[in-house]
């Protein structure tokens, strides 16, 4: 039978019309969980622990599409958030006070709810009495320290908005010279005590929990990783080690991209137990050959510290072992559904402790004659995995080392070679530059990769004696 030529292109349109609906549908399915669940956590860790308004976060956070297609609501009697997309996709996040919000995701809330919570008492430190870094008293000025008008200025170049169209949105900016701090801003709605979220400078702080692990013998760096799932395997996982993970070359296959449904996104906004999801992915490279940064790396061994500290005293441990020894009283971790701390990307902490964490690394890892980290691990911290190809990553924080043997192909060539820093998603920094003795933190909601780090920084320097 012949098919007229009408008939045959309302076939083929009816096909393609049947195909792209059948995508379009598909891409709903797997999109739209991401963006509310995105949106939930967003708004619920931004409102309880940054004490900010929702009005506020869906207009800076969750104001560009297709975020903006969510509807978020509060809901006080229970300290939730949910959102949802043409009513679809509902996500939920629950605030718990001491361990800020969690998605709720493949268990049922009241499981979530009835977890044990086992915290740390705060001290009862009064930070406005006791000087800095310990306290948040300033000092007077004294001879040496930086050019005010011209630090001032070269602060206030963060803050400046350069192209409407991609806002820098600087919240924060805090410099320090040789430990005191001589220079610090803030954008209005925000201040010292301001908690604001580290994205993946939070890897950073997982390092160097597992830098004490390390220095306390409960873990060997060159041992096969303890990792349940790989244990008697033989696909290759079982050759991870501990450095591998750290220096993001396990060669698992994730693919890190947060435009559209991947491991990362599904990670972050879809699964209760993070750690294990990344965990049983299947292998794509020997561990060791390949540099490829992932969040899912992380978060296996954020689950790596919480099998070695144990139940008991795990939710304790970030603030008994780091946070509260160097006065990081603001800093909070949020957990996955599992309990498991996200320790890819979730750290709430005020710009003053952020800059407490990169005196730390500024200092070789000891806080008032205590040594914090392990003997050379900042050393290795800022030594460049081999495989890396512009020197640009250590033990979780990026470096501008510099290819071996090539050091002037780095990123950031206008910058001192021996400067590393935690980095966050949206431009959330803190730069450690050990030959200027400056430490600055820079904190914000930059859409891209648009903030001038190398003019910022260049004039930071200048600034300096």
């Amino acid at each position: 039978m012949k098919i007229k030529s009408g008939q045959l292109v309302k076939r083929i349109l009816l096909i393609s019309l049947f195909v792209l609906l059948a995508y379009g549908i598909r891409h709903l399915y797997t999109s739209f969980p991401i963006i509310t669940g995105y949106s939930a956590k967003m708004a619920c860790s931004c409102m309880y622990l940054s004490g900010r308004e929702l009005q506020d976060i869906q207009r800076e956070e969750l104001g560009t599409f297709p975020l903006k297609l969510a509807t978020v609501t509060l809901n006080k009697e229970d300290s939730s958030v949910t959102a949802s997309v043409f009513g679809t996709a509902r996500q939920k996040a629950i605030f718990r006070n001491g361990l800020g919000c969690t998605l709720v995701n493949e268990l049922p809330e009241a499981a979530i709810r009835k977890q044990p919570v086992y915290l740390p008492v705060l001290p009862a430190v009064n930070q406005d009495s006791i000087d800095w870094p310990m306290g948040d008293r300033i000092p007077a000025s004294l001879p040496g320290e930086p050019d005010n008008k011209k630090l001032q200025e070269a602060i206030q170049y963060a803050f400046d908005e350069k192209d409407t169209g991609h806002l820098w949105r600087t919240r924060a900016v805090i410099v320090l010279l040789d430990g005191k701090l001589v220079g610090e801003q803030y954008a209005p709605g925000y201040d010292r005590h301001t908690r604001q979220l580290s994205w993946s400078m939070a890897k950073s702080i997982t390092s160097s929990l597992t830098g004490i692990l390390v220095g306390q013998g409960k873990l060997q760096l060159q041992e096969p990783a303890p990792v349940p799932e790989w244990r008697g395997v033989k696909d290759g996982r079982e050759k991870i080690t501990l450095e591998h993970i750290l220096h993001q070359a396990t060669g698992l296959d994730f693919e890190e991209n947060y435009a559209k449904s991947t491991n990362a996104t599904n990670m972050l906004f879809r699964k209760a137990d993070m750690g294990a999801y990344t965990a049983a992915l299947p292998i794509e490279d020997t561990p060791g050959s390949k540099f490829y940064y992932t969040s899912g790396n992380t978060n296996i061994l954020s689950r790596i510290i919480r099998q070695t500290v144990g139940e008991k005293d795990y939710q304790a441990f970030p603030a008994s072992a780091l946070f509260y020894k160097i006065g990081m009283f603001s800093a909070i971790m949020e957990p996955d559904a599992s309990g498991t701390f996200v320790g890819s990307s979730y750290v709430f902490a005020n710009a003053r402790d952020w800059a407490r964490f990169g005196l730390l690394y500024a200092n070789d890892g000891v806080w008032n004659n205590e040594r914090i980290l392990p003997q050379n691990w900042v050393k290795q911290t800022a030594t460049p995995v081999s495989v890396a190809p512009q020197g640009e990553y250590g033990y979780q924080f990026w470096l501008n080392a510099g290819a071996l043997g090539h050091p002037d192909n780095r990123r950031f060539t206008e910058l001192p070679a021996d400067m590393f820093y935690a980095d966050g998603y949206e431009g959330q920094f803190v730069f450690v530059i050990p030959s200027k003795k400056i430490v600055v933190v820079r904190l914000g909601q930059t859409a891209g990769d648009s903030f001038d780090v190398s003019g910022f920084l260049s004039r930071i320097i200048a600034a300096t004696p």
